[in-house]
């Protein structure tokens, strides 16, 4: 196990000071948009903004990487960020906020294919399971931890952002003074649209509404809190219980996921989603029901987004997987861009609460459109499905590749133990 890390130690470290950095200020904006009296529509706007960045990240981040290199990449994004950060509060318009928005999200996503890169590299087949958890991991806990550093200040002045922006200019230490060599970089063309669909119509169509829904629950959550009352601390725990469901929920449906019909868990995902949405819609005035529906709709967020990745592999050939990554990720940000739109246009007209109703409509769309597709197709052989991996929503396609590629290793190293 020692041997794992030891080439990546450094930028596991410098990933969970970048992700408390960008998890401070995801709901910094929400907390200090409220106190500016931004409305819904306008913060819906500087939300989407980070995905539209992160989106148009993605393909050109690896022809950075081969022309300087990884560390100087990543310390580049990262001085952009937190430039962009400490300047949130100098620049209170929300039309400033969303270029800054686009700015941060653009960087975020290059940092991803930077250090994703450069972890899948330093794996091997052996151990690039574990190598993937412990980042997957790193990213979970720094967002969750972002919300415990936020009660530390008031969102009313500059002192939380200035405190995001320190968090990721540390980022750059363990990176720039470790001596672990460092790979190129290469992403594989995205898939056509059309053939992806052709090829896993619930995939496709899954990823897409499950993008709405992960940047509605991250960008639009700290808006609904400030809306309805909360504390800003209340609204810190509220934030974290979203991301913190993922922790608990992630290995029981991994586990069921190699064990049933995918199509069949995606539903029951989906139904329980919508069922929690609907449990935080009636029960506004409770904040420990908010909690408990927080925790529960954002838990099976992060692991329907991998199990939804399975279940379109296994309608793949191995080949065919590095590309089928790029296109889905590209629909998960088209669908996130959309989402904090959608959920920002209702709470502006019909109240906070519409928070939870879009949410819950989202839920019903992915398991109504999974119970359609088990009437259009048989169940695949469950021998014949690909192992399943933990990867966050945030993953770029380095990752989601590396994880494809992982899964079907694993999934024939156990086909031939079984004969």
């Amino acid at each position: 196990m020692f041997q794992i890390f030891s080439g990546i130690w450094a930028l596991l470290i410098g990933i969970v000071f970048i992700m408390l950095g960008n998890g401070m200020h995801f709901t910094l904006i929400g907390l200090r948009g409220g106190i500016e009296g931004f409305s819904a529509t306008d913060l819906a706007i500087v939300a989407s903004g980070y995905f539209l960045g992160f989106l148009s990240a993605a393909r050109l981040t690896p022809g950075m990487i081969r022309r300087v290199g990884h560390v100087r990449v990543f310390a580049a994004l990262g001085s952009f960020m937190s430039a962009g950060l400490i300047a949130f509060p100098l620049f209170t318009d929300p039309i400033l906020w969303t270029v800054l928005r686009v700015l941060v999200g653009f960087c975020m996503s290059g940092i991803y294919v930077t250090a994703e890169s450069w972890l899948n590299a330093s794996a091997t087949n052996e151990t690039r399971g574990k190598v993937l958890s412990a980042y997957m991991i790193a990213q979970t806990l720094g967002i969750i931890g972002a919300q415990g550093l936020l009660t530390l200040g008031d969102a009313a002045t500059a002192g939380l952002f200035i405190g995001a922006s320190i968090l990721v200019s540390i980022s750059f230490g363990p990176i720039l003074l470790s001596v672990t060599p460092t790979p190129a970089a290469d992403v594989t063309r995205p898939m056509p649209l059309r053939t992806l669909f052709k090829n896993s119509p619930l995939g496709t169509v899954g990823i897409f509404l499950l993008g709405t829904i992960y940047a509605t629950q991250s960008g639009m959550g700290a808006v609904y809190g400030s809306q309805i009352g909360m504390s800003a601390n209340e609204i810190a725990l509220f934030i974290a219980m979203l991301f913190g469901g993922a922790l608990l929920l992630q290995f029981p449906i991994g586990w069921l996921s190699d064990r049933m019909d995918r199509r069949s868990l995606i539903l029951g995902c989906a139904v329980l989603g919508a069922t929690f949405c609907v449990l935080g819609w009636i029960n506004g005035p409770d904040i420990w029901m908010l909690m408990a529906a927080a925790f529960l709709a954002g838990g099976v967020t992060t692991p329907l987004y991998a199990l939804l990745l399975a279940y379109t592999n296994d309608a793949l050939d191995p080949a065919d997987m590095p590309a089928a990554s790029g296109g889905l990720v590209m629909i998960f940000g088209i669908g996130a861009i959309l989402g904090p739109l959608a959920a920002g246009a209702a709470m502006e007209s019909y109240g906070p609460q519409m928070f939870w109703l879009v949410l819950g409509v989202t839920f019903v769309g992915i398991g109504a459109y999974a119970l359609y597709r088990m009437t259009q197709r048989a169940a695949a052989p469950i021998a014949d499905s690909d192992s399943y991996l933990g990867v966050l929503p945030t993953a770029s396609p380095v990752a989601v590749e590396a994880a494809g590629a992982w899964a079907v290793e694993q999934a024939e190293i156990e086909r031939e133990a079984d004969t």
